[in-house]
């Protein structure tokens, strides 16, 4: 199955997630087939906290793949702020 989740990066205490899509069997931060955005926690000042390719969302959307529960907040939210 195709998932659409969190890629942990960053450094200790300072963590930095790639929203990527995966095939479920592969490791969290291992292969992925596609990087649709990323999600910054830490971000101060003028820093993108959250970027998100909505449409290609969409398309994997479209094709089956699922969401984890954090992606789908965090897609909602970049919607809520987009319009």
């Amino acid at each position: 199955m195709v998932v659409i989740r969190l890629a942990r990066g960053g450094a200790k205490k300072r963590p930095f997630y790639n929203i990527v899509v995966a095939d479920s069997r592969e490791r969290r931060d291992g292969r992925f087939i596609e990087r649709v955005g990323f999600y910054n926690p830490m971000a101060a000042g003028g820093e993108q906290p959250l970027r998100i390719a909505l449409d290609r969302i969409g398309y994997w959307a479209g094709t089956g793949a699922q969401l984890s529960p954090t992606v789908t907040r965090l897609v909602d939210q970049a919607r809520r702020a987009a319009a």
